[in-house]
């Protein structure tokens, strides 16, 4: 099923409106309407709210062939995103990851001290990404003319 159509059969189950769905999640009707029938997708905050008010997980509304509604809404808006900025092929990577790093601290092939220090090298990563992006997309200061 598409985007839309697990949107409309999850709003329906719950016996919304497109104007109460709308109401509850801070969207034109007009958007809830081309959401369900044109295909649209909104941005990644939006299907968040979505998602929330129809007691669904993000990985269900945007993964075609999902059908489990209550999966991890953080990981599924994780893949969201991926699938808003790299397409369908970030979003395959971003649940690879996400799948591998599941198995990993499920599985009993590491202690707890190797799944701590492998969670701490991530977040070492993630902040040092963040930090660089953060200094590479800062607006520039303009200099100001003295007359």
């Amino acid at each position: 099923m598409t985007f839309g159509e697990k949107l409309l059969n999850a709003r329906i189950t719950l016996n919304l409106s497109q104007t109460e769905l709308a109401e509850k999640i801070g969207v034109s009707e007009r958007s809830i309407y081309s959401y369900e029938q044109t295909g649209t997708l909104p941005r990644t905050a939006v299907i968040k709210r979505i998602a929330t008010a129809l007691n669904v997980s993000v990985s269900y509304l945007m993964d075609e062939d999902e059908t489990d509604k209550i999966k991890n809404i953080s990981d599924g808006l994780f893949i969201a995103n991926a699938k808003n900025e790299y397409g369908y092929k970030g979003a395959r990577e971003a649940q690879s990851v996400i799948s591998r790093a599941s198995a990993l601290f499920a599985g009993g092939e590491l202690d707890d001290k190797a799944k701590d220090i492998f969670f701490q090298s991530l977040m070492e990563v993630y902040l040092e990404f963040k930090a660089g992006a953060r200094d590479k997309f800062r607006p520039r200061r303009r200099k100001s003319r003295k007359a």
